[in-house]
């Protein structure tokens, strides 16, 4: 699978016996959200605002990072939000499964158990997305709903949408699976409220876009912390396991680090034999890979903090947007 993922965003070719398999992808999505838009599918609207947040192509785009924004812009116009998820890689006893900061990672997911832990926002994980919204509504005083990674879950009504970009990769070579990276054609993005990109040139690939700053380093169980400064100049075992590793490497090599790459599929399941490299030097994974591992096992392990700071003018847009909803 990496080696095709490559292929999606190296050129805009693809191998030719794929093309077939595209067609009758793209055929499968089309009618399935037709079915719902047109009715022959019912999409459940939920009481209170639903928002959006998902993308159209495979791996990392910086979506989470820009949802953990969103709950605390939120809070600070006044909104109560929760967080439903498909919980990828989540194991539960069953569902709805409320992610507690205390949930086992293998229960809850990296995502969700992140998002939980950095924001406290109540948070449901479900396939079901309209059962998560129920159970949330239910059991929490939430006035506004955020459908992380929901952009193709038309059962559940959803009032704003964000797509989120890559700003380095964009949408690769353009295809849909397994031609090419995308989940909905491109034409997807016209129909969205907002688009935005993570980095890049300013509006290569979106009107709007936000930028992931580094914060600080962090024990796994935040138990210590230090400036990523403290680091500067120094080498250090960069892990990543997750969509995109190679802009977490680039941050780490802005600040100054010398970095020795040790990527890892998305979701990986992290062992003490994967950070066991024979030396003393600082091990610095991502936040979402840290949730996975006991601080207790490890010894000189961190994960780096980062935060989305978006364009002013997309907080502009989306207040709009609510301020259009709550009339």
């Amino acid at each position: 699978m990496q080696w095709l993922e490559k292929r999606w965003y190296s050129d805009r070719s693809a191998p030719c016996w794929l093309l077939p398999l595209e067609r009758l992808y793209r055929y499968l999505a089309e009618r399935r959200k037709q079915a719902y838009l047109s009715g022959k599918k019912q999409s459940w609207k939920a009481p209170v605002p639903v928002l959006v947040v998902g993308n159209i192509s495979v791996g990392g785009t910086g979506k989470t990072p820009l949802t953990l924004w969103l709950v605390q812009w939120l809070r600070g116009q006044g909104y109560s939000p929760g967080i439903v998820s498909r919980g990828y890689g989540a194991s539960p006893p069953g569902y709805p499964y409320e992610v507690t900061a205390a949930s086992p990672a293998p229960e809850a997911g990296d995502e969700p158990l992140m998002m939980v832990q950095r924001t406290g926002c109540p948070l449901v994980i479900d396939p079901d997305r309209p059962a998560a919204v129920r159970y949330l509504l239910q059991h929490h005083a939430c006035d506004l709903i955020i459908s992380d990674d929901g952009l193709q879950h038309y059962a559940l009504g959803r009032d704003i949408e964000i797509a989120v970009i890559d700003g380095e990769r964009g949408l690769g070579n353009g295809r849909c699976m397994p031609a090419g990276p995308l989940r909905e054609p491109e034409t997807r993005l016209h129909s969205v409220d907002l688009v935005i990109q993570n980095g890049g040139d300013p509006g290569r690939f979106a009107p709007y876009r936000f930028n992931l700053v580094p914060e600080s380093l962090h024990a796994p169980d935040r138990s210590k912390s230090m400036p990523l400064a403290d680091l500067a100049g120094g080498r250090i075992h960069a892990v990543a396991g997750i969509g995109h590793p190679q802009r977490f490497f680039n941050t780490l090599r802005t600040a100054g680090l010398e970095v020795i790459e040790h990527a890892f599929p998305d979701h990986h399941p992290f062992t003490m034999s994967d950070l066991a490299f024979g030396d003393r030097l600082p091990v610095v994974m991502t936040e979402k890979d840290a949730v996975k591992v006991s601080s207790g096992a490890y010894d000189n392990v961190w994960f780096l903090e980062v935060e989305a700071l978006p364009d002013p003018a997309f907080s502009d847009a989306l207040a709009t947007k609510l301020n259009c909803i709550a009339k």
